[in-house]
């Protein structure tokens, strides 16, 4: 049968479904067809937009291009520059003052003759490392009174339980948790600098000994926080077992506190803030850290200012340079700020509105600009609020400054097995991290959590 006597044998109804049928056909193919056809145009489009580089964009500087230099002969030689020494120790353990006997050009004798210091320097050694050990025998026997056995009470410092001091187990958490030691590496560090040797378990046990101080000096460095009225955030990765995580840091001033959260969300911010809620967020424009504030929310600046270049290598010309000035005015005007009162900063705030309003009338051309002047037009309202509050930093860079020995600590170790020992981390960060923006060392800080007085001595190699 061929294909007209199919047709005639189908009645009119037949034909108006099969009609049909190859419409609907014809029009899903056709929406396929626009869908592909947009596809590739964005697909091209992005291979025509300019690669993203730490200068434009939050890519990390160890992920950037290096630029390939070749060594050239002909280079003129450098300037010296002035000699420089190590400077000399300002309390010396000894000191040690040698008189010469005879001369050296002549030989006569000269011991009896005036002399004066010709040349000073200090000579550096290490003591012979060995741990303190101290072994506590406890004596009892029978009461001649009452016929029971008594036993003598323990010194403070010297109670049974773990052998392991206060000192020995401050060192152990710096080591792990600031220099990033393993603890293989760990243990085999005791025993060849200390001639101690301790076992993985036992490391670990020191480290979980210790949980609840850090967990109380945590607390209470966030209470404090919680009393502010300013907070910046941000968040960095962190693997924890076979997952993902994220450690989030929330800071101003002279205190830190860090959280790890096993999502990059609401909820990590909803479980530190709790029902308080600050006057003025500071953080980037991601999502989860918008909308915490009850009067204002400061942008960073430095990250608009990474965007915007990347617009500006995307081939704006209009709008993106403009703006890109106004953002290096308003980073100079912050640093200015403290040398003015209240009157002069209110005035430099209306120069600097004005010269926003001038940058937002530009119009750009390129579809990169338009799109970034729609972005900026909504965050107006969050680009001079430090201008308004002197606690309020301009950029967000304090937060990244935090979060980079993190970043190092993730590179070295590759994060977690447990979680109790991620919570633990976060814990000491923040007790590391107020102590340095109180000017006191790691080891210290880990010293003071563990209840050691600021005299007692260091171990040789701290």
């Amino acid at each position: 049968m061929n294909r007209a006597t199919t047709f005639d044998s189908l009645d009119r109804e037949e034909l108006i479904g099969v009609a049909l049928a190859q419409a609907e056909a014809i029009e899903r193919q056709a929406e396929a067809i626009a869908a592909l056809r947009a596809e590739i145009a964005g697909l091209r489009a992005k291979l025509d937009r300019p690669p993203k580089t730490p200068d434009n964009s939050s890519i990390p500087p160890s992920q950037g291009q290096k630029r390939t230099t070749e060594f050239v002969k002909s280079r003129r030689k450098k300037k010296p520059h002035p000699g420089a020494h190590r400077p000399l120790h300002p309390n010396p353990t000894q000191r040690r003052d040698i008189l010469a006997n005879v001369c050296g050009h002549c030989g006569a004798d000269v011991s009896k003759s005036p002399q004066a210091p010709c040349e000073v320097y200090d000579r550096i050694e290490i003591p012979p490392i060995a741990p303190e050990i101290t072994r506590v025998s406890l004596h009892g026997g029978v009461c001649p009174c009452c016929a029971r056995r008594f036993k003598a009470e323990a010194p403070a410092g010297l109670e049974p339980g773990s052998p392991f001091g206060s000192n020995l187990r401050a060192l152990v958490i710096y080591l792990r948790f600031t220099q990033g030691v393993a603890f293989e590496r760990l243990s085999r560090l005791m025993g060849d600098l200390f001639g101690l040797f301790i076992s993985e378990g036992a490391l670990v046990n020191i480290l979980r000994e210790a949980r609840e101080g850090f967990a109380a000096a945590s607390a209470d460095i966030r209470a404090r926080l919680l009393k502010g009225t300013v907070i910046c955030s941000d968040e960095t990765g962190l693997r924890v077992g076979k997952r993902s995580w994220w450690l989030w840091v929330f800071h101003h001033g002279q205190n830190a506190f860090f959280l790890t959260h096993p999502r990059r969300s609401k909820e990590a911010v909803e479980e530190f803030l709790g029902d308080v809620r600050p006057q003025v967020w500071v953080a980037d424009r991601y999502g989860a850290q918008a909308g915490w504030a009850t009067k204002d929310q400061q942008v960073c600046l430095a990250h608009l200012l990474r965007d915007t270049q990347y617009v500006i290598d995307e081939g704006d010309g209009v709008f993106a340079p403009a703006f890109r000035h106004f953002i290096g005015v308003a980073c100079d005007e912050a640093e200015r700020r403290d040398q003015w009162n209240d009157a002069t900063c209110r005035i430099h705030k209306r120069r600097l509105e004005a010269e926003l309003n001038r940058v937002i009338d530009l119009a750009p051309v390129h579809r990169a600009g338009v799109k970034w002047k729609a972005t900026i037009e909504k965050l107006r309202p969050n680009l001079l609020v430090f201008m308004s509050n002197r606690a309020v930093p301009p950029t967000n860079n304090e937060s990244e400054r935090s979060l980079r020995p993190c970043a190092t600590y993730r590179k070295i170790t590759n994060g977690f097995r447990s979680q109790w020992g991620a919570k633990q981390y976060a814990d000491i960060r923040a007790v590391i991290e107020t102590a340095r923006r109180h000017s006191i060392g790691p080891l210290q800080a880990v010293r003071n959590v563990l209840g050691l007085p600021i005299d007692t001595p260091l171990p040789a190699t701290a």
